[in-house]
């Protein structure tokens, strides 16, 4: 009786053995996966991210489809040399109270989800912040758990960047069109110009194809896209932008 006690002892300790090495590794891997977020975010508040996320899952796709590498058009330029009509066209189409959130705009979230309830599809309400954490730092693909690290890294940004890093950063990495990252690659290809120079119906109209970039083309022009067009440019003057060329 006493030997099998001794065994019984020795299998229960090596139990709480391994339990405590499981717990130990869990918590390396948490701080981990915090130290190296942080440090991210942080890194890229100060330079310029030399890709995105969304780009590497572009790569990706291509190959799974077996169409092999296709150049990807991304050329970052700083905030100063993008034209204000993009921003205030971004900001009208996406974002309105992007300036009075922190993040996460609650009123927007609360009326999808009671627009939901009274029967209508449900529809996004992510900010330009949430936009930026998840095109720069994880996939498309939609679960529990990339929700978690978007609201995780959408507090990083609003804790450690400012709101024109956030715009800045939105700009240079939205998807535009077909492997067209970024405001200034897109100006280049499809108006010809740099992103300074975008007229507000330039700037507008870009960004009526943000919800799906690769269905609706700023080259070619639905009759929706140009009442999104309209709707854009008259958000942008209720929001101060009066010069509409």
């Amino acid at each position: 009786m006493k030997k099998k006690k001794k065994k019984s002892k020795t299998k229960s300790s090596s139990k709480n053995t391994l339990w405590k090495k499981i717990q130990r590794l869990f918590l390396y891997v948490f701080v981990f996966v915090v130290v190296a977020s942080v440090a991210l975010v942080c890194l890229f508040r100060y330079i310029p991210p030399p890709t995105s996320a969304f780009m590497l899952h572009q790569h990706i796709t291509d190959f799974q489809n077996d169409k092999g590498f296709i150049n990807i058009k991304y050329q970052w330029v700083d905030y100063e040399k993008i034209s204000v009509f993009a921003s205030a066209a971004v900001i009208a189409a996406e974002d309105q109270r992007f300036h009075q959130h922190s993040g996460f705009d609650l009123d927007a979230i609360l009326s999808a989800v009671e627009d939901h309830l009274a029967g209508d599809k449900l529809r996004g309400a992510s900010t330009i912040s949430q936009q930026v954490a998840k095109n720069l730092f994880l996939s498309p693909a939609r679960s529990f758990w990339r929700k978690g690290a978007e609201v995780w890294f959408t507090f990083l940004l609003e804790l450690f960047w400012n709101k024109q890093r956030i715009l800045e950063v939105y700009l240079n990495i939205a998807e535009l069109g077909d492997h067209i990252f970024g405001i200034e690659a897109a100006s280049r290809y499809f108006f010809g110009i740099s992103a300074k120079n975008l007229s507000a119906k330039q700037a507008a109209l870009m960004a009526t194809t943000l919800p799906n970039p690769k269905k609706f083309q700023t080259n070619r022009p639905t009759s929706y896209l140009r009442k999104r067009q309209t709707w854009i440019l008259g958000q942008m003057q209720n929001m101060g932008y009066k010069k509409i060329k």
